[in-house]
């Protein structure tokens, strides 16, 4: 299966993780992990792969690494696996 690009709107520090669905194009993952050194893309990267059902390292951050807005690349899942699992997007 070919890696494809899921655009994602980061909220850290927030109360409980969880990958609340879409806004607009991007996926909107909250995670309780502060965006200090690394913390909270590590989460999302884990919450990521858990919610596709892949290793982590089947989900590879590659652009946004210290902003709200970031570009993960997945391997091993479609995003027409992703988009029945969230219902839509």
């Amino acid at each position: 299966m070919d890696p494809w690009k899921l655009a994602v709107k980061a909220v850290p520090n927030a109360s409980r993780d969880e990958v609340s669905g879409w806004l607009g194009g991007e996926l909107k993952v909250r995670v309780a992990a502060p965006p200090e050194g690394g913390k909270a893309n590590r989460r999302i990267v884990g919450m990521l792969a858990e919610f596709l059902g892949l290793p982590e390292s089947g989900v590879r951050l590659v652009s946004g690494g210290s902003g709200a807005r970031k570009v993960f690349e997945i391997r091993g899942s479609s995003v027409a696996e992703l988009r029945a699992k969230l219902g839509g997007g």
